[in-house]
């Protein structure tokens, strides 16, 4: 028995097709998805997404979005999402390293500290995607 998966951004269509089971990120903690799931309308916390397809898994990094679930059928609505074999190891690190000295720099100001705060956890999200792209879920 499959879900059938449907991931979409702005700007494209990220993922469409039938998988076995789906982790993601949420904004109360990770939940895990597979066929005949109750109905559920959630909240999508900066993350990962992990998706299991004919004993494969594949990863994505999503900055925030909604999913919902009915009758085997799942779509999540991202505001963006990067597919982990997309993203530049290289570049994730350093854009990691600099986001983390940038959070840890944030000034007294409540706007540098959320802007730092939400870059910081989508350089996490992104590096966090490309370092389970190749394990299996854990979670």
């Amino acid at each position: 028995m499959t879900l059938n998966l449907r991931i979409m951004a702005p700007n494209r269509i990220v993922w469409t097709n039938e998988v076995q089971e789906i982790i993601l990120s949420t904004n109360s903690g990770r939940i895990g998805i597979l066929p005949n799931h109750a109905p559920l309308l959630t909240a999508l916390d900066i993350g990962i997404i992990k998706i299991r397809l004919r004993e494969q898994w594949s990863t994505m990094a999503l900055m925030g979005g909604f999913a919902m679930i009915e009758n085997n059928q799942m779509i999540v609505l991202v505001n963006e999402a990067e597919k982990a074999i997309e993203i530049d190891s290289r570049e994730a690190q350093e854009t990691f390293e600099t986001a983390r000295t940038n959070l840890t720099q944030a000034g007294s100001s409540r706007k540098q500290s959320i802007e730092a705060n939400l870059a910081f956890k989508r350089a996490k999200a992104r590096l966090e995607a490309i370092d389970t792209n190749t394990y299996p879920a854990s979670d």
